[in-house]
């Protein structure tokens, strides 16, 4: 699909500057009647899914001739699929931009054998969301700080050994000799719960976001924070302490920050490598919009949905970042979590 008469004038433009010409500048791209695809690399219902596709809604409003945006999702080897399809298949014309885990750019640094990207060619339009990650404890468990962890055993429940669910415990244990005790076969956070509930197992390590539909259970005391993996507090719960207070050396808390700072990436968007550099600087500008649109901010407010803005700069600066780790730490991590999700 052509969408844009402009891609002519810019090259026409390119080469009259090299003759030392000026020119105008190209109009922006219109998406007047045509259709976008937002690839989002995790199931319906899912926090990608449904922060998708609320985005979507008033993403439209702020795109040059407000193009319907179709949300399909492609969640097949936990969103990897997706990453390999916005990197090597997509339309380079503006049709498809998209989503997937955020744990994406580090998956490639360690060679995941079925992900084929380098995240240094995506055109990052930006995320939503600061999913400050927790892990959270029954009433009846002995653990309440997390200097207990290292004398007291947890039960935790996990998802396998790349879920979110086991990749916190598992760092945690092999970093900073924790005493957490995983027990897998779990399907996400909703389903530990219900086990904690049961008496099966004492915690889970989740997402914060995860706990919002369970405030009356912490409100009554049923359930405790006891660490969040960020260094940085999180707003909504600034007491909870950080893991961070338990690391000694500065290695371990390179390889924490090398695991945990995807969650910097929010939910993040990005059109394929080599799309127009005109139409990079749309979306982008109609992403920050979109997101700082006063409507959506309300709405996501009433819904409790975390939509903060995580701006393409920042996601930028965090896949260099990540690029600079020693291989001796990438190589440690690979041995802790092979599978990262």
């Amino acid at each position: 699909m052509k969408l844009f008469r402009g891609k002519v004038a810019v090259a026409s433009c390119l080469l009259a500057a090299a003759s030392g010409f000026a020119c105008a500048e190209p109009a922006a791209p219109d998406y007047k009647g045509k259709q976008i695809r937002m690839i989002v690399g995790h199931p319906v219902g899912n926090d990608y899914d449904l922060g998708g596709r609320f985005l979507a809604k008033y993403l439209t409003k702020h795109i040059a001739g407000n193009p319907l945006i179709v949300v399909s999702n492609m969640p097949a080897a936990s969103s990897v699929a997706a990453a390999n399809f916005l990197y090597g298949q997509a339309p380079r014309d503006g049709t498809v931009f998209g989503s997937f885990s955020r744990n994406i750019p580090s998956q490639a640094l360690m060679g995941q054998a079925n992900l084929k990207v380098d995240p240094r060619q995506y055109n990052w339009l930006g995320g939503t969301a600061l999913p400050g990650r927790v892990c959270a404890a029954w009433h009846t468990a002995k653990v309440r700080t997390p200097a207990d962890l290292l004398k007291t055993e947890l039960i935790v429940g996990g998802g396998g050994s790349g879920s979110s669910l086991s990749i916190l415990p598992t760092v945690f244990n092999h970093v900073l000799g924790t005493k957490f005790r995983l027990v897998e076969g779990y399907k996400g956070t909703t389903d530990t719960i219900v086990a904690m509930e049961r008496g099966e197992v004492e915690g889970v390590c989740a997402t914060y976001g995860q706990f919002r539909v369970y405030e009356q259970l912490i409100r009554d005391g049923k359930l405790r924070f006891i660490l969040r993996a960020e260094e940085s507090p999180i707003p909504a719960i600034p007491d909870v302490p950080s893991i961070y207070d338990l690391a000694k050396t500065d290695e371990q808390r390179q390889l924490m920050r090398f695991v945990f700072s995807s969650v910097e990436f929010g939910r993040p968007y990005v059109l394929p490598p080599d799309s127009p550099p005109e139409l990079v600087v749309l979306m982008r500008k109609a992403f920050a919009d979109a997101v700082n649109d006063p409507d959506l901010v309300a709405e996501a407010e009433r819904l409790k949905l975390d939509m903060t803005y995580r701006p393409p700069g920042d996601l930028t600066k965090l896949v260099d970042s990540l690029y600079q780790t020693p291989q001796s730490i990438i190589d440690t991590v690979k041995q802790l979590v092979p599978n990262i999700q």
